[in-house]
């Protein structure tokens, strides 16, 4: 199963934006594979902290090749920005991507989270392999 993340912030809100997301989609974060993101968030401290913590796989992807994935929620003001049309889902898409063979699915589609006490602004999108 991996994560995608769109924006990172501080390891405290990735950590409860993760933690939300499997709670209400019923989901087990022992399952977490990697975490994925666009290759311009490679060096964000608080998403390397957070994969070091868990011993999770940062996975990082160029523009040119999210922009390959054909997602639910695509947004022209992340285009804007980085240049493809989504990062969270196409991360995840990507980083759960073992076996080309057999595809993934979106579990869970983008969800964006802010809190008022953290800095910063967290999408997180999940996907797993498909099993045969």
């Amino acid at each position: 199963m991996g994560i995608g993340f769109q924006r990172g912030s501080s390891p405290q809100l990735l950590a409860i934006a993760i933690e939300e997301v499997f709670q209400k989609n019923i989901l087990d974060e022992r399952a977490i594979a990697g975490i994925a993101t666009i290759d311009t968030k490679a060096s964000d401290i608080a998403l390397g902290e957070l994969c070091q913590l868990h011993n999770w796989l940062l996975q990082t992807f160029s523009a040119e090749k999210l922009a390959t994935v054909a997602v639910p929620n695509p947004s022209a003001i992340i285009t804007k920005t980085t240049g493809t049309p989504s990062v969270a889902e196409a991360a995840a898409i990507l980083a759960a991507a073992k076996n080309t063979q057999l595809g993934t699915k979106l579990l869970v589609p983008k969800n964006i989270f802010r809190l008022s006490a953290l800095p910063g602004v967290v999408t997180v999108a999940v996907a797993e392999e498909m099993q045969p």
